[in-house]
């Protein structure tokens, strides 16, 4: 193996390191909003579930951008707290 060859190599492994570097940048952002999206769906889902049922308890909360997100975000602590507001409001 000569000297041109390793120097060949070593560029590709650079460049392929490099490739996976960007792509991983690009991609994290990506997936952590993914699961944001995920989450605040999961969220719009149990005020749905929770408005069906708050029907017998007349204890309403709003499905909107805003709930949702903060649903999803918070879990089970977000809902806790918008129910509060709601109740003391």
């Amino acid at each position: 193996m000569t000297g041109a060859d390793l120097g060949l190599i070593l560029a590709y492994t650079a460049g392929v390191m490099i490739i996976f570097m960007t792509s991983w940048i690009f991609f994290k952002p990506l997936k952590i909003l993914g699961k944001v999206i995920l989450n605040s769906l999961i969220g719009a889902l149990f005020l749905i579930v929770f408005n069906f049922f708050g029907q017998f308890t007349a204890v309403y909360i709003g499905v909107n951008e805003i709930t949702a997100l903060t649903i999803g975000l918070l879990g089970i602590p977000g809902f806790i707290t918008l129910l509060i507001i709601k109740l003391l409001i």
